[in-house]
């Protein structure tokens, strides 16, 4: 590889995220409650881990489980904790919402942005997560995305079975970002099911992003990160 390769791992608290960052992660996604596939931590959460760690940090912006933004109250509940996070020092989130044909729900995103875009001029940096994997139109989604401000990640399987079953798309979409087109300048960083038997087919396509969260943690989702199980992963991926 040419690059080294960025290692995202999730994190629920402080001990996570000293984990992560002794197995040689690059990155955390933080989240609560992995039953609902990761929501929004607690302020007091994301101080605690950015006292901890010197990492980037990504916010998860998810209020409930699913990929609607709920009601127009929910939306509002959910940019007000997105200002006190940005408040708090966050600058790195991940968040995405689907509107009721499959497409990206505008209304919602733009809410947020409008918020993450404080402190100017440089609005807060954020990943549209694995939602793209049950669009309607994946290409679709990356065009009416292509201009919003901050977007510099997918998060993706490729499916919403996971890799294995997504892998032809990822293979797909890894070689449209090296052209010019529209909406496929983000990083694809590839998560949802990873196994270390994908890194073969997947850096040889030149994706260099990996997201990983049950791989980080030996005991099964309930148990914490290990910072062995971090680093297998580190040491293929390259030092």
């Amino acid at each position: 590889m040419n690059k080294r390769a960025l290692l995202e791992v999730i994190a629920l608290d402080a001990r996570d995220a000293v984990a992560a960052a002794e197995g040689g992660a690059d990155r955390l996604e933080l989240v609560t409650d992995i039953a609902a596939d990761g929501l929004t931590p607690s302020l007091a959460t994301f101080r605690e881990v950015r006292a901890a760690v010197p990492l980037p940090v990504r916010v998860m912006l998810r209020a409930s489980d699913g990929f609607s933004a709920g009601t127009p109250a929910d939306l509002r509940a959910l940019t007000e904790t997105a200002r006190a996070l940005r408040d708090a020092g966050a600058d790195e989130f991940v968040f995405g919402f689907l509107d009721e044909t499959g497409g990206p729900d505008l209304r919602a995103l733009d809410a947020l942005l409008a918020v993450l875009a404080d402190p100017a001029p440089a609005p807060a940096r954020w990943t549209f997560h694995r939602a793209i994997d049950r669009a309607a139109s994946r290409e679709s989604l990356r065009k009416h995305l292509a201009d919003r401000p901050g977007l510099d990640t997918y998060l993706t399987a490729g499916s919403p079975a996971g890799v294995t079953d997504g892998l032809p798309t990822l293979l797909a979409e890894a070689a449209l970002t090296h052209t010019a087109e529209p909406g496929y300048e983000p990083v694809l960083m590839v998560g949802g099911g990873l196994h270390l038997t994908h890194l073969p087919d997947l850096l040889a396509a030149g994706i260099t992003a990996f997201h990983i969260g049950g791989a980080a943690r030996p005991q099964g989702w309930e148990g914490p990160v290990a910072a062995s199980a971090v680093g297998e992963w580190r040491g293929v991926l390259g030092a």
